[in-house]
């Protein structure tokens, strides 16, 4: 599965059983997408995102997602870590869970900031955003918990209460986004365009869009270091490397320490506080900003045509 260090199916389900209180924990009643291997990192990768219409044990478990477009499709939805051993012996690498439950597929219970370092900067950049991020979070009675993103970046996820719909969770994000920019703009972009986002981190706001996902915590990459998504204290992250946890470093870690996300459940925050900067920032001309390109248009999206190709001519903000 990952030539250059060796790793081998049998390592990588063995992995995932060692993490198993985590990643279950991660993924639990989640419908989730499998990135798959099936000849290792160094092939052709797929993403499958509907459970095989045959071949599969009558005890395999699946939830109901709408695409974008409106589409349906049934995806894996782990409720135990038997689930997670079956996709890992068809070759799962990577799990990306959707932030919603089976029972609420279209209510997001998890609130995702994805701190995304920019040519320039680098992952000890992405940290020290996350330190800013933890500060906002505090100042509105909100629980943060980090983790790294197995890359560059980090991740820091909040547990909501799934009363809202992707597009407002996904305004809430923004407004967040935007408060963390104003705070350190030195620091932190939430320009959707390369183009204007510099040397500086971009807080990804659209990674809370409808079928968009993120790597699950305790989930590999698929990198030839198998790096993982790992769950970190906030007084670790300012210490941590992405290359500190990996397939054989974090079963032992995980065996000393435990879960740091383990009371990710027990506050879902309610995210009205958030919603009421989106509106204010509505007021104060700073409506939504650009969807994925392979969303539908959205009411009131902005062009979504890059600043330097933009002809006035042929588009108005009102």
């Amino acid at each position: 599965m990952f030539p250059q260090a060796g790793y081998t199916k049998q390592d990588v389900f063995d992995y995932y059983l060692a993490v198993g209180d985590g990643i279950q924990r991660a993924l639990d009643h989640r419908p989730t997408t499998l990135q798959r291997f099936p000849d290792g990192i160094d092939g052709e990768a797929f993403y499958q995102k509907r459970l095989p219409a045959r071949g599969t044990p009558d005890w395999l478990n699946g939830a109901e997602i709408t695409f974008p477009s409106g589409r349906k499709a049934t995806e894996l939805c782990p409720v135990d870590l038997a689930h997670v051993a079956w996709a890992a012996q068809m070759n799962t690498v990577v799990f990306h869970a959707w932030p919603v439950r089976a029972k609420d597929p279209d209510q997001p219970d998890e609130l995702r900031i994805d701190l995304d370092p920019q040519p320039g900067t680098d992952f000890g950049n992405a940290a020290e955003a996350a330190g800013e991020l933890r500060a906002i979070l505090d100042e509105i009675g909100a629980q943060g918990w980090p983790k790294t993103s197995g890359g560059r970046g980090v991740h820091v996820y909040l547990r909501i209460q799934p009363r809202w719909t992707f597009v407002e969770v996904r305004r809430a994000t923004i407004a967040l986004a935007r408060a963390l920019e104003r705070r350190r703009p030195d620091l932190v972009t939430t320009s959707w365009w390369k183009e204007e986002r510099g040397e500086r981190v971009f807080v990804d706001f659209n990674q809370m869009a409808r079928d968009r996902t993120i790597a699950a915590a305790y989930s590999l990459r698929a990198n030839q270091r198998a790096t993982a998504s790992t769950p970190v204290t906030w007084d670790e992250l300012p210490d941590v490397e992405p290359n500190d946890f990996d397939l054989r470093t974090l079963p032992e870690r995980f065996a000393k320490v435990g879960d740091p996300h383990a009371g990710i459940d027990d506050t879902p925050f309610d995210i009205t506080p958030l919603l009421e900067w989106s509106a204010a920032d509505e007021r104060d001309g700073h409506g939504d900003m650009p969807y994925p390109p392979d969303h539908p248009k959205m009411p009131g999206e902005p062009p979504r045509v890059q600043p330097s190709k933009k002809n006035p001519a042929n588009w108005s903000d009102d």
